[in-house]
């Protein structure tokens, strides 16, 4: 745990291994943008439909309100996600090695810390969630009502995320339930921490990447650090209170054959102030097959890419260095 930024960053400048090249650098901050905003409480179930296809299709990625999750569970959640964050290295390190098969560890900047060229300026708490039986028994104990509350919180958010499923099935003319079997039943959530930081000019919380999964639900806290990639320039995802911010993955690219945007996105840092964000992602089951919907492919619209397993996709996504490999690339040599 003696790499977590978070155990050392109060004591000195900014390593040399976080400093990024010029090219990869924030820049300016974006100006007068932002994402579209889903009312899913509207009562035009039509109207909603069509709001999530056009910005999962322009931007793939949205924020939603008026969503049914309660805000003093979403205060309840953020309260304990950064008490966790603010244990010492060596709680943090005791509440995360319960389990040998590492379904609940810590880890800092990206997985392929110990081989990068550079670090990312971010810790990050990663557990499943599903069964919750299963899994539930290796989180953190500490803080004290860590497990109670995530628990009714991640069952919440797979409600959400279930329901945003069937309006972009719908849109893309799929059965209603295209995802709620495999594609969407490995839910992992990864609290991410980003300390303050010496000088956010030089680095990054997490370069420009997109998600291997088929969507994620984040909670931002107020503290302004997301911004997405669109027509070659960054947009800031502005926090709004309560509100949560979806994103597209690379499967659901893959899925919907191109129809759908995978949201390419970046998390810049703060010179004054922590950020703790919460992202509940619905992955498929190891062993899926992954592939364009038989319903979107004909001799008109070809499949984009080959068939290959959930698990082949992130064993060549990790490999890659992930964050910085082009999503054409990462696929054009994947297994069938």
């Amino acid at each position: 745990m003696e790499h977590l930024v978070s155990s050392w960053c109060n004591d000195r400048s900014l390593p040399e291994s976080y400093i990024l090249p010029l090219e990869d650098r924030p820049g300016m901050l974006p100006l007068g943008k932002n994402i579209p905003v889903v009312d899913l409480g509207a009562h035009d179930q039509t109207d909603i439909l069509q709001q999530i296809l056009e910005a999962s299709q322009e931007f793939g990625m949205f924020q939603v309100i008026n969503h049914g999750v309660p805000s003093n569970l979403i205060d309840e959640a953020m309260g304990v996600f950064k008490e966790f964050h603010a244990l010492s290295a060596e709680d943090k390190a005791i509440e995360t090695s319960k389990d040998p098969d590492k379904s609940c560890y810590m880890y800092t900047s990206s997985h392929n810390y110990a081989t990068e060229k550079f670090h990312f300026w971010r810790d990050g708490l990663l557990h499943h969630c599903n069964p919750l039986e299963k899994y539930i028994q290796f989180w953190p104990d500490k803080p004290p009502k860590y497990r109670e509350v995530v628990a009714i919180y991640t069952a919440e958010l797979r409600k959400v995320g279930f329901r945003i499923l069937e309006f972009i099935a719908q849109g893309l003319g799929l059965n209603p339930d295209h995802f709620s079997s495999e594609l969407g039943e490995n839910q992992v959530l990864l609290v991410n921490h980003y300390p303050p930081c010496p000088d956010p000019s030089l680095t990054l919380g997490l370069c420009k990447h997109r998600d291997p999964l088929v969507i994620n639900i984040l909670l931002q806290s107020d503290v302004y650090g997301l911004e997405v990639f669109k027509d070659e320039e960054w947009i800031g995802v502005e926090p709004i209170p309560n509100a949560f911010v979806v994103t597209l993955g690379v499967l659901m690219q893959i899925i919907s054959n191109g129809k759908l945007k995978g949201a390419e996105h970046r998390v810049v840092t703060n010179s004054n102030l922590a950020r703790t964000t919460a992202s509940f992602a619905l992955h498929p089951l190891y062993e899926t097959l992954i592939e364009p919907a038989k319903a979107l492919v004909d001799a008109s619209n070809p499949a984009l890419c080959k068939s290959f397993s959930f698990k082949d996709f992130m064993i060549k996504y990790r490999a890659a260095a992930s964050y910085g490999t082009a999503f054409e690339e990462l696929l054009s040599g994947t297994p069938d």
